[in-house]
């Protein structure tokens, strides 16, 4: 298993997306909402479902709006339709871009990215014409694995459906195919690792190199991304 530089950009990237989205009940409540719409309300039998509400908690989301977002995603309340969708774009310099977003309402949320793309220097492309630069993958990170120990959890991850393990100082992370990340996820907390997060990430299958003023645009195009409240996540091939 071999560790790569880009884990270490998406990791910290990851990190702020999460600390932002933590800070807004309304992106959790939809993301609990979406993911018992899709495979039921219990969390037991929903691997989406338990990802939503462990990053709900962590958010310090309360109880009783975690109750109402389930309950409205499996029909027992009245719920808007939400619906998860992703946009391809592409930012200052050619960098390429994938937008995901939760949304009650298509027209409005098209035109909002499309509007902030414009404005920051960047565009919409069309459908396919990003996504096969990267890949989809499940990523699962842990507190350190304990040097000693990292052979025996290992071979039990790989035995899971782990392809690859990166160790960095102060995580473990895991990648896997999106079928396997409930799998490698349960052998990590099996292997008594504190897992961080598990989520579905889009990975670049190779980064490209941007000028130094060419990476302020690209920045401040995923921040405005992330400041609305229908985007979710952003993902990037710039280095």
């Amino acid at each position: 298993m071999s560790g790569h530089s880009k884990w270490s950009t998406i990791k910290h990237k990851k990190g702020a997306a999460d600390a932002k989205r933590a800070a807004n009940f309304t992106k959790l409540a939809r993301e609990i909402e979406v993911a018992a719409k899709e495979k039921g309300p219990d969390p037991a039998m929903n691997f989406k479902l338990r990802l939503a509400i462990d990053r709900a908690r962590a958010g310090n989301m309360p109880k009783d709006n975690i109750e109402r977002a389930i309950s409205r995603g499996a029909g027992a309340e009245q719920g808007t339709d939400i619906k998860e969708l992703v946009y391809e774009a592409y930012a200052p310099g050619g960098a390429a871009l994938i937008i995901q977003s939760i949304t009650d309402n298509n027209n409005r949320t098209g035109g909002d990215i499309k509007h902030i793309l414009s404005k920051h220097g960047g565009s919409l492309a069309n459908p396919g014409a990003v996504t096969y630069l990267f890949d989809q993958k499940g990523i699962i990170r842990t507190e350190p694995i304990p040097p000693s120990d990292r052979d025996e959890v290992e071979l039990a991850l790989i035995d899971a459906g782990a392809e690859d393990i990166i160790h960095e100082d102060d995580s473990s992370i895991m990648v896997s195919a999106p079928a396997d990340l409930s799998s490698v996820s349960e052998a990590a907390e099996k292997a008594g690792l504190k897992v961080a997060s598990a989520s579905m990430e889009w990975i670049a299958q190779a980064t490209v190199s941007i000028d130094p003023e060419v990476e302020s645009k690209v920045t401040k195009i995923i921040d405005a991304l992330e400041e609305h409240d229908d985007v979710t996540n952003v993902y990037t091939n710039a280095e």
